[in-house]
């Protein structure tokens, strides 16, 4: 039976973080919402630890999971994780958030072995500008596009991350690219999460305007119910999705996530650290399957939606 929180908001999602380590530097990573860990906290999670964490939420009929970082695709022992998680029963859906710039020499081994779907932050196609942002080169993650592509992913999305003054004016050509390439584009609104105050009020924009013009041009609007109401608008040669998390009731009243961070702790909300339940911990010092769903039941019930109606 699918677990329900004290808001009847079903548990379906489970986004784990594989590491804090990342090899680009962006000045908008929100970490998941992680705190940052000092260099002598405890280690990352083992390959069998991972894979037991996900286990136990498949059982609670959590059957979509998520692997963000950090960058996970620095995890020498990724395709151990993602083979072991995609055996597991009950999982529908296993899929992944990454830079892309590592992508390319693992897509194809990443689909074979059980990795259908990815996410690849892309927050413009001008390598000076995805430079300045990022640290690192475009062209290392337009390779990890292409062989997305090639290896068979789908959908494969583009994370753009909307930053005003930096690359909102560049949606239309990243719409163009999008529709080239042949993948969904995902308008990202900037969350004020492990950002300064004053980055996100300088760089903040709301996406009322980018959404407009979508809806005039789409020649279908959907909604997806489970993942915050969000709207895809299916324009003639591509698909635009809108992902606007700030100050909105729905993105927070529809929620179905849980996440599980670096470090192994539940965590209930993106937006708060104060409410974690760690699961590491007891796992190691031998705690057995129905310890860990208590656990895992205890985050659900601290569930609560950040914005509430």
């Amino acid at each position: 039976m699918v677990l329900k929180d004290c808001h009847g908001r079903p548990l379906l999602n489970l986004r784990v973080a594989l590491t804090q380590r990342c090899n680009l530097g962006c000045t908008f990573c929100h970490g998941e919402g992680e705190e940052k860990l000092a260099q002598n906290s405890v280690a990352e999670m083992t390959v069998d630890e991972i894979i037991r964490i996900v286990r136990i939420a498949t059982g609670l009929d959590i059957s979509k999971v998520k692997l963000t970082g950090g960058e996970p695709l620095l995890r020498k022992d990724i395709i151990e994780i993602v083979r072991g998680i995609a055996a597991l029963k009950g999982l529908e859906d296993l899929s992944m958030t990454t830079n892309g710039t590592l992508f390319a020499p693992l897509a194809e081994e990443l689909w074979e072995s059980g990795l259908k779907r990815v996410n690849i932050n892309l927050p413009t196609i001008n390598g000076e500008v995805y430079n300045k942002l990022t640290g690192g080169k475009l062209k290392d993650v337009l390779e990890g596009v292409k062989a997305a592509v090639d290896a068979g992913f789908h959908p494969i999305k583009l994370n753009m991350l909307i930053l005003r003054g930096i690359n909102d004016f560049n949606v239309p050509e990243m719409i163009d690219f999008a529709g080239e390439t042949g993948v969904v584009l995902q308008l990202i609104e900037l969350e004020p999460i492990n950002i300064s105050s004053e980055y996100y009020l300088t760089h903040h924009t709301l996406l009322d305007e980018y959404e407009h013009r979508l809806r005039q041009k789409a020649l279908k609007i959907e909604t997806r119910r489970y993942m915050q109401n969000r709207r895809i608008y299916h324009l003639p040669d591509v698909t635009v999705e809108i992902v606007r998390p700030i100050e909105n009731t729905e993105f927070c009243m529809r929620c179905t996530r849980l996440r599980v961070t670096s470090d192994g702790k539940l965590k209930p909300c993106l937006m708060r650290n104060g409410n974690l339940v760690d699961i590491l911990t007891p796992m190691r010092n031998g705690a057995n399957d129905r310890e860990l769903i208590d656990l895992f039941k205890l985050a659900n019930k601290k569930r609560q939606p950040y914005n509430k109606i």
